[in-house]
């Protein structure tokens, strides 16, 4: 297969773009700066590393187009680049709220539209990392779930018209992932904090609890297999969780007809 990954300087793209290259594939790793691609160079010298910016659309033409040229095809798209967020709307900006939307949300647009035209081709498989995130509201992550909400409602519904033309389409939702990814939010605990205002003590609360859920995350490695799984099962389900962990929470809200249940979990982060 001809795989373009994105997002792959670090984290689960990363460790993707390395599983997809030892399974046999031809792996065309894309990253915004690929100055940061020593990494993977290093763990997977076989891979095609190009600059792809999700958020620029002449970025996403010139690699999708470059792929067609140097390939002939394009068998599987992995959305993954991604970037976290924490803020409340009244404290926070619009304008942010808008970049995460831009990253986690168009950028996966932008990537698919280019895209599909190839995958119908080949009959191929789009791949999409979204996030317990994507099921479950989370304190402190109105943005970022937001937007991750918006892709699992995107492919929820590209999927049936997709599989019309043989393409499959596939969320996997990752929980906590000890990656760099958690580094990559920014968050400077004191800068945070002093600007919550009101909601200090809840934002104090929920990043004590958040340390300590990651403290525990299962690996950018575990989580990667599971995409590995959907790049190759005859039949890949829509939805995938990546650990047992991401199951049980995410099986929370599917059971959760009147929302009190998760109220009531994630009300406990942050008292």
């Amino acid at each position: 297969m001809i795989v373009l990954i994105t997002g792959t300087s670090s984290g689960i793209g990363l460790a993707t773009a390395v599983q997809a290259a030892e399974a046999g594939h031809q792996v065309v790793a894309t990253m915004r700066d690929t100055s940061r691609a020593d990494a993977l160079r290093a763990a997977c010298p076989a891979a095609d590393v190009r600059q792809l910016d999700v958020t620029d659309s002449d970025s996403v033409t010139a690699a999708i187009e470059g792929v067609i040229a140097d390939y002939g095809r394009l068998d599987a798209v992995v959305n993954n680049a991604g970037a976290g967020h924490i803020g409340t709307v009244e404290t926070d900006s619009v304008d942010n709220f808008r970049k995460v939307m831009e990253t986690n949300f168009f950028g996966v647009v932008a990537v698919t539209k280019a895209a599909m035209p190839h995958l119908r081709a080949s009959r191929g498989r789009l791949i999409t990392v979204t996030s317990v995130g994507g099921v479950v509201g989370q304190p402190f992550n109105e943005a970022y779930c937001a937007a991750k909400f918006a892709v699992e409602g995107m492919m929820e519904s590209l999927a049936p018209v997709a599989a019309q033309h043989g393409v499959t389409v596939t969320v996997v939702e990752p929980g906590a992932v000890a990656s760099e990814f958690v580094a990559n939010v920014g968050v400077d605990r004191d800068t945070v904090l002093d600007s919550a205002g009101p909601y200090a003590p809840q934002l104090k609360s929920y990043l004590a609890r958040t340390g300590t859920s990651f403290s525990g995350a299962q690996t950018s490695h575990e989580a990667a297999a599971t995409i590995l799984e959907a790049l190759h099962a005859e039949h890949p389900p829509f939805r995938v969780q990546t650990s047992d962990w991401a199951r049980q929470f995410n099986g929370v809200k599917l059971a959760d007809l009147d929302g009190s249940a998760v109220q009531r979990l994630t009300a406990g982060w942050i008292s």
